[in-house]
């Protein structure tokens, strides 16, 4: 229940007697301190438009917040006209809220919940203060973060405990909030079920003679051809060569409590076959199972493979119709003569890739000596936002280093473990190459998977007993640590294809794209931007300010203008430059092929302003000590 000073209690017990209403109510504001404790994101469904009958649906995405006041939790709905303070990154997890204004809502027909979705009434946040500071910065006295958890939830009887549902859909699981591939929230199951084998008697007697499947591969393909159909009841004991990242298809129009699916390339003695993990088999499997793995998969259907030559058949794996078995195997309880085949990798160094063709499927390893900020895409116009980062990998067969833009692989614990210094394996990854092929990189496949240090990943994995793997090691123990990190970098910039080096160049590759920008039209296409979404744009414009600093010195740098300015001395008497700059600074711009990542502290030392031109009355150049742009 509320404590007694709860500041939901006393600016929402107004607004109960609508609760529960389809039309809107007025909303109440709360004009004391809130906390945002969480965001969770999700796709609506056909019934979400319901529960909001006054707002304009324009995207895909509704967004729940987890709101705290120090003494209760209270989950609400936000509306869709403030998604963009989302979209922008403006309202995020630890913010302090002002002026928050609530409304009364129906309450949706939800999935079984024990947490917040056991409150009797429910809300929608419509406008909103976000404030500078952050939680406890206000001198109130609120609870930290760390005790949010243990807080009761607002109008709910007891200490309930559970995972969290949408509330405006029906879905039983959220989406991250940058990206689509990758998994979001603790109902992801690391460990798997622990629901026990009908026939674990049997299991234990086979586990003691050594597993045999009673159906392979082949013999699937086979019975399949001929005509027969309906669930498969053996025991189809595979490995597990090629793991995909997850697969969102989740629609507004189409009602799925979990639509994701997940495919596995799987293989015995007898051949290969596709798996497709369907909905909540995702959610409890997905996370368990890894290429390399050795599994036991029961009660199945064989289908024909989506887009595929006939005959070539996949295995739909299910919760329902019927409900899948599946189990991880150590390699010592199948007996010898039925143990599948171990994956195979390609491996390939920095040299041996200047020479494969456009497409190359690949393995790489090499040390991370450079992680670029996380940045999203679109993947064309209106489609949805793509997350990737380049990388830096060196691994001492060559001087040119190994560019890879790696794109989410529903691994995100990984990709957060990706710094400099560490090693990193990328499997199954493709070679790019540009049209002269002057240079190249390595971006995902659907199979893609990364294993770095500090994750336990290499020890479990069978790649590292290969030869390229031990060469690479044995460079790797010749490096010095000073020498490594003074070339390592994190955060910074880096963009492929190289920009043009000319107007015409330009527009031979604009390809029916928008052209040249006026600074208006700029502006507008920079409202539409979303947090951390890249687009390239070229402007026309009359230079009037250029700055020039070296690194390490950026409270001194060159000034140049083409008016006078009011902070500078005087036009008449030109300042002397100092010894440690140099007098006349020249383009260092690298070639269009240099694949040199720049950061905000190293752009400047690599490229640096032409001088200008003196024309009279035209260009000054002023050293300024004080009052310099900040560093950006």
């Amino acid at each position: 229940m509320a404590a007694a000073g709860c500041v939901f209690h006393r600016a929402l017990s107004r607004s109960r007697a609508a609760a529960n209403k389809a039309s809107s109510s007025p909303a109440v504001v709360c004009r004391e301190f809130l906390f945002v404790v969480e965001l969770q994101r999700y796709s609506r469904d056909q019934g979400s438009p319901v529960y909001f009958p006054q707002a304009v649906l324009n995207g895909a995405d509704l967004y729940d917040v987890t709101l705290t006041d120090g003494d209760c939790r209270l989950q609400v709905t936000l509306d869709p006209g403030l998604n963009r303070l989302v979209e922008r990154n403006v309202l995020q997890p630890g913010q302090t809220l002002r002026n928050a204004a609530f409304s009364s809502t129906m309450t949706a027909p939800l999935p079984a919940c024990t947490g917040a979705g056991m409150q009797t009434d429910s809300y929608r946040l419509v406008s909103v203060d976000v404030a500078d500071g952050g939680p406890g910065e206000d001198g109130d006295g609120r609870t930290g973060e760390d005790c949010w958890e243990s807080l009761p939830w607002f109008g709910s009887s007891g200490a309930t405990a559970g995972p969290l549902v949408p509330l405006r859909a029906n879905r039983s699981v959220f989406l991250p909030l940058w990206n689509n591939v990758d998994y979001s929230g603790q109902v992801w199951r690391e460990a798997p079920p622990t629901d026990e084998d009908e026939d674990e008697d049997e299991d234990e007697d086979e586990e003691q003679e050594g597993r045999r499947p009673t159906v392979t591969v082949s013999r699937l393909r086979d019975s399949f051809l001929s005509g027969r159909r309906g669930a498969i009841q053996h025991q189809l004991i595979v490995r597990i060569i090629n793991k995909s990242h997850l697969m969102y298809y989740g629609r507004a129009d189409r009602n799925c409590e979990c639509p994701y699916k997940a495919v596995l390339e799987l293989c015995d003695r007898t051949g290969s076959v596709c798996a497709v993990l369907w909905n909540s088999v995702c959610v409890s499997w997905y996370r368990r199972l890894k290429p390399g793995d050795v599994i036991n998969v029961r009660r199945f259907r064989v289908k024909q493979r989506y887009q595929a030559e006939p005959g070539d058949i996949e295995i739909s794996v299910n919760s329902r119709n019927p409900a899948a078995q599946i189990s991880v195997l150590p390699e010592s309880s199948v007996s010898p003569e039925c143990l599948p085949p171990a994956p195979t990798y390609s491996f390939y160094n920095s040299q041996q890739l200047l020479d494969r063709p456009h497409n190359t499927t690949c393995d790489v390893i090499g040390l991370l000596t450079f992680v670029g900020r996380s940045e999203r895409i679109r993947n064309g116009r209106g489609a949805e936002l793509l997350e990737y980062r380049w990388l830096r990998l060196e691994d001492g067969a060559s001087d040119q280093p190994v560019m890879v833009k790696l794109f989410s692989t529903s691994q995100p614990e990984t990709h957060l473990k990706l710094h400099p210094v560490s090693v990193l394996v990328g499997t199954r990854l493709m070679l790019v190459r540009a049209a002269d092929h002057s240079c190249f990189y390595l971006t995902n496949t659907t199979n893609t998977q990364v294993y770095c240090t500090g994750q336990g990943h290499h020890s479990q994995m069978s790649y590292r007993r290969l030869r390229p793997v031990r060469r690479f090691l044995q460079w790797l123990r010749t490096q010095d640590d000073a020498a490594v990190l003074s070339r390592a970098l994190i955060g910074g910039f880096f963009t492929y294809p190289p920009p043009p080096v000319s107007m015409e160049t330009y527009m031979k590759e604009c390809r029916g794209e928008p052209g040249l920008l006026r600074v208006a039209e700029l502006q507008r296409e920079l409202d539409q931007l979303c947090y951390r979404e890249r687009r390239t744009f070229c402007i026309q414009a009359t230079v009037t300010v250029v700055t020039y600093s070296r690194r390490g010195e950026e409270e001194r740098c060159l000034f140049w203008t083409d008016r006078p300015s009011s902070f500078s001395p005087s036009s008449s008497s030109s300042p002397q430059l100092s010894s440690s700059l140099p007098s006349t600074p020249r383009s260092s711009r690298p070639p269009p092929s240099s694949f040199s990542p720049t950061s905000a502290s190293s752009a400047v030392s690599r490229s640096t302003p032409r001088t200008p031109i003196q024309t009279a009355g035209s260009w000054k150049r002023k050293l300024l000590q004080t009052d310099t742009p900040k560093k950006r």
